[in-house]
């Protein structure tokens, strides 16, 4: 029989939909981050630096970039004969077939998986979060407690608490009452959503709970374990960690990365984060460019100006053109003379000659998604194409192939939203 010490299951399944257009076709975990990595990298990395070599990755929208990304783990020294990485797709039972409906839903619907290796402990990511964690530590910490749950927390400004599962702690650390959400939080200290469950526990947890209907860890498993009186600890986490699951936040947090001191340093050699590398050319800068505070890929050729901005691999951007505090995917062109300014432009994109991306009045809400589409950014889909000479407003989206006469008199005013045939709000 197999046996692991402790096993980890990543939940990348996500839609994302607060991030729009970029996730239009991908899984927010796909989606692109820092220039030359995707987000799931994150957490995989984690798994491989703190000694986790079976990892269990539950898919579900949209998953054929993040299935190639992944492959079978080679970049994160995870294509093992035993363990390794494994991608969890829902699949088709014998009595029944159904999609994962909640967090611990999903868990649940891979019970044969976990029991394969009958480990000791479960370890339980999400795949859309940018931290470094040594969760051997958090496991020695679950173990001096012996804990039956250990869950990951972190402050946050008590005005930001509602948005969070929040614990009210003892001096011990045990966790004495956990609200999901709550209107008027008791406390500051957050869930992360992770968790070490030791296996017994989280496994009569799951087929306790499996009729529940979206069954969810923070809204289901942790309150009923907690009134049962399994011990639920709270592992204090200090570091850099950023839910990227917002437009804003998003851009932030790479932002970030090209800070004179970062926040988030992509640059430690004892804690790396490994990714699948596509693109080995080196770049190109020509005498007509000009780069200041910037992250770029491989394959790169600048021929423009780059301002505090992340580029990715296979990046064209042509002469005159100038592109500042934006975030430029793999194998984008932007066309000569074209400015970019607070842009997101997703990978493959082409934008044309002669073009102003984010010009205009700020703060004009967005006509479509307004909670979406804001914090004065322009933001393009993957595959979009955008014609020459055209001018195009802060709080806006684009996605598709577009033309001249999707522009009227060349304009896509601030708050606008234009979505071709196929493609997502």
């Amino acid at each position: 029989m197999i046996k692991k010490k402790m096993i980890a299951m990543l939940l990348a399944g996500g839609q994302g939909s607060r991030l729009g257009v970029l996730t239009a076709n991908v899984a927010k975990p796909a989606v692109a981050f820092g220039g030359k990595y995707r987000i799931i990298d994150f957490p995989l990395s984690n798994c491989i630096n703190s000694g986790v070599d079976t990892v269990g990755v539950l898919t579900q929208y949209q998953p054929l970039k993040l299935n190639q990304h992944i492959g079978i783990g080679i970049p994160w020294d995870l294509d093992r004969n035993v363990g390794g990485v494994s991608i969890l797709p829902p699949y088709e039972k014998s009595t029944s077939s159904e999609w994962y409906t909640g967090t611990a839903n999903a868990i649940y619907q891979n019970l044969n998986y976990m029991e394969y290796y009958n480990p000791d402990y479960v370890l339980i990511l999400g795949g859309d979060h940018i931290y470094k964690m040594d969760y051997q530590v958090m496991l020695d910490y679950h173990q001096s407690n012996h804990a039956d749950i250990t869950m990951a927390t972190i402050p946050v400004p008590i005005e930001e608490a509602s948005r969070f599962g929040v614990c009210v702690t003892d001096e011990q650390g045990m966790i004495r009452e956990f609200q999901e959400k709550p209107e008027h939080p008791k406390s500051n200290l957050a869930s992360m959503g992770i968790y070490i469950f030791s296996w017994k526990v989280l496994k009569e947890s799951l087929l306790k709970l499996r009729d529940q209907p979206g069954c969810d860890f923070g809204k289901h498993v942790i309150p009923y374990c907690h009134e049962r009186g399994d011990r639920v600890f709270a592992f204090e986490f200090n570091g850099y960690w950023k839910d990227v699951g917002t437009l804003g936040s998003y851009w932030e947090s790479n932002m970030e990365l090209i800070d004179l001191i970062p926040a988030f340093n992509l640059y430690e050699e004892f804690w790396k984060i490994y990714t699948k590398n596509e693109w080995l050319r080196p770049q190109y800068i020509a005498d007509s460019g000009l780069i200041d505070r910037a992250i770029m890929g491989d394959g790169c050729e600048i021929y423009g100006e780059v301002h505090n901005s992340i580029i990715g691999s296979n990046v064209l951007i042509e002469k005159g053109a100038v592109v500042k505090d934006s975030i430029i995917m793999n194998s984008v062109s932007i066309g000569k003379n074209t400015l970019v300014d607070k842009g997101i432009i997703a990978e493959q994109s082409q934008v044309g000659s002669n073009c102003k991306i984010g010009v205009g009045e700020d703060n004009v809400p967005n006509q479509v998604k307004p909670d979406v589409y804001a914090f004065n950014l322009v933001t393009i889909g993957d595959n979009t194409v955008i014609p020459d000479g055209v001018s195009i407003g802060k709080n806006t989206a684009i996605a598709g192939v577009t033309t001249l006469h999707d522009y009227p008199g060349g304009v896509l005013a601030g708050g606008e939203t234009l979505i071709k045939a196929g493609d997502l709000v």
